[in-house]
């Protein structure tokens, strides 16, 4: 699990946000398939030579960009420089060296990190001179770009790859312990939540170093069950960035959603599910984790008839079209529901890693495609010959047929929402591929 963070910085108006769009192009257009869900454009997923890492652009979040302070320019390189593995430093040659640029390069060059400065809009051979002035930020060598038509990333792209850590390979017999990462926006109660499932005697079996350089598994034996929490922002006291801007808690959460397997969203009850909660949901469904919602501080709620039902049906709602997710209610303060939390969190770690003969699942599913085919489209009929669940770490399916460019995403829901109801796969998000038989 070592997927690399790379995080581009720099001051506003230098292209950081074309460049980032450069990076994560190819991938975004599959993986954003998902309509309505409120797009956090900062943040997306690529690979290149193999390697697969997340993009992170700290640009695009102060309000009023003309008159930036440097105090958030500050702040967001600071929290890049916490956070992420690799940095990507943006400067635009047609500026040359800002005083803003020159406070930015004094930061990044404390870091032991990988920091790469990339020029941009070096879009002709012209540029290429004008660009030698930038050796003068102490940061060693550069890239030149243009990110408006992509020169130059594809060696940018190269130079990254080469600093990432080799895939692992995933040992899918080996027994693991389920990772449980609890997230959730400021104050929803995430610190009470695992106060409380640790409760006072601190069932702590060992602090084993997790896989990333600094985030902390604590392992866990409540309830009968063996679990490990991923140690998040909530727990770790880092040199505390204010989070007055609501990307900084994404950003968080980022790496400790990342390195789980079971993402546990708590939300305040008296706040309603908000666009950040949103966000970090659609974050874990990205990364194709596991799900729990926990509604919490739901003592603090008036209760009527169907107070409950309301709520569940509002979240829903909001979390279209991935609904099939377990939402319990709960109050860290008076441990309600506490041991139903963590029931479910192990259950839907279970459907993750379920793995479905092939031979039952074409019983099952052709029988369905049969009596529903696909519907055609422009004169072309779409035959599924056969299915089979892939050898992945997560639920991804292949249905091989003749003309896979043929089916549309209504078909695949239906064949997800099938699966779904037979196999029960609550609280895991599903990928359907189509392939050429």
């Amino acid at each position: 699990m070592n997927n690399s963070i790379v995080a581009i910085v720099g001051r506003p108006n230098v292209g950081k946000s074309t460049l980032f769009n450069r990076l994560v192009q190819r991938r975004e257009a599959i993986v954003d398939s998902v309509s309505g869900v409120t797009r956090d454009r900062h943040y997306g997923k690529s690979d290149w030579n193999g390697k697969e890492f997340s993009v992170i652009d700290t640009g695009g979040y102060i309000i009023g960009s003309d008159d930036i302070f440097e105090g958030e320019i500050r702040k967001q390189v600071s929290l890049a420089i916490e956070e992420a593995d690799l940095i990507v430093f943006v400067v635009n040659v047609e500026d040359g060296i800002t005083p803003m640029d020159a406070e930015v390069a004094k930061l990044l060059r404390k870091v032991k990190k990988p920091i790469f400065t990339v020029v941009n809009k070096v879009d002709n051979a012209m540029r290429e001179p004008d660009a030698v002035e930038f050796y003068n930020l102490g940061l060693g060598e550069y890239y030149t770009i243009a990110s408006i038509n992509g020169s130059g990333t594809g060696d940018l792209l190269d130079a990254l790859a080469e600093k990432m850590p080799e895939p692992e390979e995933v040992d899918l017999e080996k027994e693991e312990l389920p990772r449980f990462a609890v997230v959730g926006r400021p104050n929803a109660g995430k610190s009470s939540f695992i106060n409380s499932l640790i409760g006072e005697d601190r069932n702590i079996v060992t602090n084993i170093a997790g896989t990333t350089r600094d985030s902390i598994d604590t392992k866990y034996n409540r309830f009968g069950f063996d679990f490990n929490l991923v140690d998040t922002a909530g727990i770790r006291k880092k040199s505390r960035v204010k989070e007055d801007l609501e990307f900084y808690s994404v950003m968080r959460a980022v790496r400790s959603i990342e390195y789980s397997d079971v993402i546990i969203l708590v939300v305040d009850a008296t706040r309603g599910f908000e666009g950040q909660d949103q966000n970090i949901f659609w974050l874990a469904e990205k990364n194709r984790k596991g799900v729990v919602i926990l509604i919490n501080k739901w003592d603090l709620i008036e209760k009527e008839t169907n107070t409950m039902r309301d709520f569940e049906a509002m979240v829903r709602k909001q979390i279209e079209p991935f609904t099939d997710v377990p939402i319990v209610f709960i109050s860290a303060l008076t441990k309600q529901r506490l041991f139903k939390a963590i029931e479910t969190a192990v259950d839907v770690f279970g459907k993750r890693k379920m793995k479905i003969p092939t031979s039952k699942l074409n019983d099952t599913m052709l029988d369905i495609v049969k009596s529903y085919p696909p519907p055609a489209t422009k004169g072309k009929f779409v035959k599924i010959k056969y299915c089979m669940q892939l050898p992945t770490p997560t639920p991804q399916f292949a249905f091989f047929c003749n003309l896979p460019q043929y089916v549309r995403d209504p078909y695949k829901r239906f064949l997800e929402n099938k699966l779904r109801e037979i196999y029960d796969f609550t609280g895991t998000p599903i990928t359907i591929y189509f392939r050429q038989k």
